[in-house]
Parts: structure tokens; sequence; C-alpha cells
């Protein structure tokens, strides 16, 4: 769980948000010994390093792209000591628990790739799982990362950011997963990718690019393995 968490830790790299948090995890119930007793598994993660006063300079001014007026339009005030509710800091029960369910799929046979596929305008053009965890930007091609490195410190000197695009592979999924109509496998995922603040965009497979090409190119084929 701490592994996962200090992936998705603030201040890492110069090019994520500068606060400094620890993220130090803590088991408080369902697991004993080393094993899960079978009841609900309770974490608990202190944010040592949030000062209120942090965020005074922001206290009468709405961050564009930010939650800010909605949540004041909707409830007539807002948290502006990091957003409350709308903080991107909630995802870090996301991670907790995904790092106990990756457990759990792995003894099913699921496993999931997870990487940058884009950053700005810069794309992989290759793929090396061991490059991953070898940059900063969590990309496969090393050549890219490198690029994504000299777009982000060209934006940064303006003062600007800019997004990226997630790929995640998953492999050993069984067949049928999901029910019929709203709880599709698909729409399970979208609805949870799509639930994290800064996520704008969803696509299975060639998603939107499919939408550009012949139906026969998209289609799956059967096959006998002998």
């Amino acid at each position: 769980i701490q592994k996962c968490l200090d992936r998705r830790k603030p201040g890492e790299t110069k090019y994520s948000t500068p606060r400094k948090e620890g993220d130090k995890v803590k088991i408080m119930s369902g697991v004993f010994e080393g094993k899960t007793t079978g009841t609900p598994i309770s974490m608990v993660v202190v944010n040592t390093s949030q000062k209120s006063g942090d965020y005074s300079n922001i206290a009468n001014v709405f961050r564009p792209g930010h939650a800010d007026f909605t949540f004041d339009a909707k409830y007539g005030f807002r948290d502006y000591r990091g957003g409350g509710r709308s903080s991107g800091r909630e995802t870090i029960g996301r991670v907790a628990a995904g790092a106990i369910a990756s457990k759990i799929l792995e003894e099913l046979g699921i496993s999931i790739c997870t990487y940058t596929r884009s950053i700005g305008p810069v794309e992989i053009a290759s793929f090396n799982k061991e490059e991953i965890n070898q940059n900063a930007f969590y990309m496969p091609d090393a050549q890219a990362a490198a690029q994504a490195e000299e777009y982000l410190q060209e934006k940064m000197k303006e003062l600007d950011s800019c997004g990226g695009i997630v790929e995640c592979v998953i492999t050993g999924m069984p067949v049928g997963v999901g029910e019929p109509v709203f709880d599709k496998l698909s729409a399970n995922l979208g609805k949870a990718i799509l639930s994290i603040g800064a996520v704008k965009g969803f696509e299975i497979g060639d998603g939107f690019a499919a939408a550009a090409s012949a139906g026969s190119e998209n289609n799956d084929d059967f096959y006998n393995d002998n």
C-alpha cells in the first residue's frame, strides 16, 4: 500500500505540485498478523504538511478550472484550504484501496499495467515496461520522457501547465464481467475514471479514433488456438 501511495504523493518531482506530504498509511482494522480478517479494512493517512495559511492568497479568488466556483454557487460557501471534497487529495483513498484490490486481482490472474502515454504534444513511440518506473513521468519510452521534460520546462517558464493521457492495459480478464445495461464493465470503468477531478476524457481500445475508421477495422475476430 505504501509503495503505491509513494507513487501518488505530491512533491516527488519538480513537475508536480510542490507541496511535501509524507502520506504514511496506518492500517486501523481488518488485518491481523499479516492476514485479512474478513472485516472491513480501515486505513488512515494523516496530512501532516497542510497549513491553512498557505491558501490565504486564494481565499477571495476562484481558481480557473477548479471546483471553487461550483462549490460556492451550490452550497453558498467553500473550503478554500485546499478545496475540501474537491481536492485532488481525495484520490489517496482510491490508491490505498486499489493497492489491496490489485492483490486480489493477481490471485485471479488479472494484471494491470498503467503508464503515461502522452504529456502535452509528446507521445510515446516505443514501449519498454522496465522504463516506466525509471523516469519522473512514468513513460515507457525514455526518449519521449526526455522530450516531455523539455516541454514541461518551457511551460513552467511560461507559468503554464499542460495535460496528458494515461493508458491502462488489463490482461487476464474473464469473459462476461459486468451487468447487461447500466453496470457494464465499460460503464463502471468510465464512471470511476471520470469521477477523478482532472479527467475530461475516457476511451476503451481505439475509442474516439475508431469513430473515424471503417467498422471492419474495429472487429474482434474469432479464432481457434490450433
